[in-house]
């Protein structure tokens, strides 16, 4: 085997995981009875440690999940992948109880990831019927849920992030939902996108970019989220940005 080879290889060896990647973060066929939902991830590099992940499960129930793991580049990469998975694989038998759920999946990390890995993670069920959102929050930034009346609730954290503590705990946590009201889930790129001054966009800037196009469908809203922060820092980006977006109808 040439030298040439062996970097025709790894080039291949590497569009293929950008393509496996972005597999992980297609979201299931659209049911649009009583919900819309969208996201986006706009990465630094080809590969990174955001995610996110809607899928529906076998009661009905629509799963929402966005991720974010430490560092960037192909080891965020493989962490959060290898969460995901864990996250997809449990929630087939543990999906009643979102801590055990939790639990499980940070076994399985802090077993085979390294001591200065972890992830940040929000991850919600959408009961359509009873309209209400059972989720935990792993570490991440809280979510923020606009409600039609145009007043806030924010999803704390109710627990450490995933690949920490192999003794962590998490506790459930739930809302209700009103026909027209917004969850809103972001990673730290969107708010700490900086403009050419200096100047954090942050929660402002991100609620004001949602206010502004809040009634669009969800592919438009994300869309145009993503857009506002990138007018804002003049199109440099320096951490992978993931906005995902779950409005009930």
């Amino acid at each position: 085997m040439t030298i040439e080879d062996v970097v025709v290889d790894v080039s291949q060896d590497w569009l293929q995981a950008c393509s496996v990647q972005e597999r992980f973060m297609r979201g299931p066929v659209r049911n649009h009875c009583r919900v819309d939902y969208s996201a986006s991830c706009r990465q630094m590099r080809a590969l990174g440690g955001d995610c996110y992940d809607f899928s529906w499960q076998a009661d009905g129930q629509l799963a929402m999940l966005v991720g974010d793991a430490s560092g960037k580049g192909v080891a965020a990469a493989l962490m959060m992948a290898s969460v995901q998975a864990s996250l997809r694989t449990a929630a087939q038998f543990t999906a009643d109880s979102l801590a055990d759920l939790f639990r499980i999946v940070n076994v399985q990390a802090c077993a085979w990831s390294l001591a200065d890995r972890y992830a940040t993670l929000f991850y919600g069920v959408l009961n359509r019927a009873a309209l209400t959102l059972r989720y935990v929050n792993a570490g991440h930034n809280p979510p923020v849920v606009v409600h039609r009346d145009g007043s806030l609730d924010w999803l704390q954290p109710t627990g450490a992030p995933v690949g920490l503590l192999p003794d962590a705990r998490w506790h459930e946590a739930v809302i209700h939902l009103h026909p027209g009201d917004l969850v809103l889930a972001y990673t730290d790129g969107v708010i700490e996108s900086s403009s050419p001054s200096g100047q954090e966009w942050g929660i402002d800037g991100l609620l004001q970019a949602a206010e502004a196009r809040r009634i669009q469908s969800a592919d438009e809203l994300v869309r145009s989220i993503l857009d506002s922060m990138n007018a804002f820092s003049g199109g440099v980006q320096t951490d992978d940005a993931t906005v995902a977006v779950l409005r009930s109808i």
